[in-house]
């Protein structure tokens, strides 16, 4: 059995994102207590330049160790921890893998992906007033004091659920990859192009509902491509395993039995 350690949000100090953005707002914004356009832009960028910067020592320390970094995001109930389980399945005996689980709250999906021999550092992004709502490179970097990257070939970082937010932070990953469920509609690359733009794959997820459901695969392809030409998709079920092969050959070949 796998490691198993536990980041509170409370442990991270310094937040960033639309709450940090606000707070300066009011402390450099004129008497209505609202910032000026270029006092805020200014906060946007330091805030971005700052995480970009911890994501490059980030990125670093995943390349010292030879060890493959993927960001894993979606909206909430699309099944990525669902997705994951199976990618542990697989990777026993053949791939070490460590798993960074971001959630606001609780250890639920952590406690899921126990038992597959991976190593687990949970980050819980609560701090009282709702929590963060994504991961961004400093969390990542504090949560990475609870895996061995010695010890590791990939990590698999599963982010807050939300189709806005993490797509803006890079963290440090080498590549991205987000879950799509076809019970949200084939709109979703059109009403959230920068997720669906930021990725490198997208792995359509609960396809044997597809029986049950008005989903036009057709046309969700058809407006993934507007916003993310030639990006790999995957269609897959995890409640079957229909389609996973070519999603676990995507992440390593060696999870698909296949040699390098």
């Amino acid at each position: 059995m796998g490691r198993f350690h536990r980041h509170d949000g409370d442990d991270h100090h310094h937040h960033h994102g639309h709450e940090h953005v606000h707070e300066h707002e009011h402390e450099h914004g004129d008497h209505s207590g609202y910032a000026t356009g270029r006092e805020r832009i200014s906060v946007l960028e330091d805030i971005f330049t700052e995480n970009d910067h911890c994501a490059a020592h980030n990125r670093e320390a995943f390349d010292a160790h030879q060890v493959q970094a993927v960001n894993v995001m979606s909206s909430p109930g699309a099944g990525k921890t669902a997705v994951l389980q199976h990618v542990l399945r697989a990777a026993e005996g053949k791939v070490r893998i460590g798993v960074i689980e971001g959630d606001i709250e609780t250890s639920l999906d952590a406690d899921r992906l126990a038992g597959f021999g991976a190593q687990i550092s949970l980050l819980n992004t609560g701090n009282g007033f709702g929590g963060e709502c994504h991961l961004d490179a400093p969390m990542v970097s504090r949560a990475l004091q609870g895996l061995d990257l010695h010890e590791l070939d990939l990590v698999l970082i599963e982010n807050v659920g939300n189709l806005v937010c993490p797509a803006e932070f890079e963290v440090g990953e080498h590549r991205k990859a987000m879950v799509f469920s076809v019970t949200e509609g084939e709109d979703k690359p059109l009403k959230y192009p920068v997720m669906f733009r930021s990725v490198d794959a997208v792995v359509v997820n609960k396809i044997d509902l597809l029986p049950y459901l008005d989903f036009d695969m057709a046309l969700f392809r058809a407006n993934l491509e507007k916003v993310n030409p030639g990006v790999p998709v995957f269609e897959v079920s995890a409640k079957t395993s229909q389609g996973m092969e070519q999603w676990l050959n995507w992440l390593s070949p060696k999870l698909a039995g296949e040699k390098e």
